[in-house]
């Protein structure tokens, strides 16, 4: 018997989650020039790192000898004053991505059951199914959560459910009111999990009021992320605010020093850099107008975003699909097709910059031209 036949079937089964293609691994397959690769397939801030945040980096290369700060005390802190909350009421991650692992490995186990919705992050259903837990996928509504029937499917063995509100690859985002009625109505001994990795890309009117109903509900967790607004996701940043009980819990499996020292100061000075979020929450409003009046001159239905992305349909069957997205890495040009989303005919693009989307618009005419 091979060793790797004693590992759980549920580990064996897992399909390894599938990031972005690199730049460099396209210039390889390719042929291409990496310098001429515009790659919008992961959601990255196409501004680069917030300059507060790369100058602290730089200031803190020679102490990399060392090991960071386990307990991310300056970070905490000062993530403490923005949102007013206690230090003990934070979790910080490698990543939001690893926030969401150690909210499974605390509260789920072989048996229990999370609540997710069909459309939604890949992570989701990835950590539930590592700890041997069941998922449950709701079917979706306009491609977003259909949160009153997401609540109906919560069972007695549910533990988790998680939202992710704007949600990813869709772009869909869940009103306030129903959040915040979803949250009144769910059992307390429940743990939502409320994904809000896109958070900064919100206009003001769409924010939720979510920071203040961690004093009414005990049971909800938010995780967001320096790796979208701030330009951080080399780094792998993020935090989860929570109750102080449920932080506490979390803290007991994180693996100690999971956030390096450069990410810890540059998670701090990023925090501190509003003029660089201003700038990439306005240059991300008017390239999603770019890309959605470039669609509408090609006739191409699109899912309308409120994160650093959006999702379009290409026609026809799903192959169709694929080779658009074949002859868009022929062009040098990176996106995300979203068959393991079960979305087929859809693939996902990240706002760049203003030549950036001109680039890819004009690169996705000629590959859909050359369908017919």
């Amino acid at each position: 018997m091979n060793l790797c036949d004693f590992a759980p079937e549920y580990i064996r089964s897992i399909q390894p989650y599938q990031p972005g293609k690199p730049i460099s691994e396209l210039a390889r397959e390719m042929g291409l020039d990496e310098a001429h690769i515009v790659k919008l397939a992961s959601n990255e801030n196409p501004l680069g790192t917030s300059p507060l945040a790369l100058d602290a980096i730089i200031n803190t290369l020679h102490d990399i000898a060392l090991y960071p700060d386990g307990s991310g005390y300056e970070l905490k802190a000062a993530l403490s004053k923005r949102y007013q909350l206690d230090p003990e009421q934070i979790i910080l991650g490698n990543g939001s991505n690893d926030v969401l692992d150690l909210a499974a490995r605390v509260f789920l186990k072989p048996g229990a059951t999370a609540v997710y919705s069909q459309h939604a992050f890949a992570v989701y259903p990835l950590v539930v199914k590592m700890i041997g837990a069941n998922g449950i996928s709701v079917p979706a509504r306009d491609y977003g959560h259909d949160l009153p029937v997401m609540l109906d499917a919560i069972t007695p063995e549910t533990r988790i459910v998680f939202i992710a509100s704007p949600n990813n690859p869709t772009g869909t985002l869940s009103s306030e009111n129903e959040l915040l009625r979803f949250m009144e109505r769910v059992s307390r001994d429940v743990l939502v999990v409320m994904d809000e990795a896109y958070y900064e890309y919100l206009p003001e009117a769409n924010k939720p009021d979510s920071i203040s109903w961690l004093k009414q509900f005990s049971n909800l967790l938010l995780t967001r992320t320096f790796s979208k607004a701030y330009g951080l996701a080399g780094v792998r940043v993020g935090f989860g605010l929570t109750h102080p009980d449920v932080a506490n819990l979390m803290n007991r499996v994180r693996q100690p020093f999971n956030v390096s020292s450069i990410g810890l100061v540059g998670a701090l000075a990023a925090l501190h850099d509003a003029e660089f979020v201003q700038r990439s929450y306005a240059l991300n409003r008017a390239g999603m107008l770019q890309l959605t009046d470039g669609f509408r001159r090609m006739s191409i239905e699109c899912i309308p975003s409120y994160g650093n992305f959006i999702s379009f349909r290409v026609k026809g069957d799903p192959s169709n699909t694929l080779t658009v997205y074949q002859n868009l890495l022929q062009q040098g040009i990176i996106v995300r097709p979203l068959g393991i989303y079960e979305m087929p005919n859809h693939l996902r693009v990240t706002i760049g910059l203003e030549a950036q989307n001109k680039r890819f618009l004009e690169a996705l005419e000629l590959a859909l031209s050359e369908l017919n």
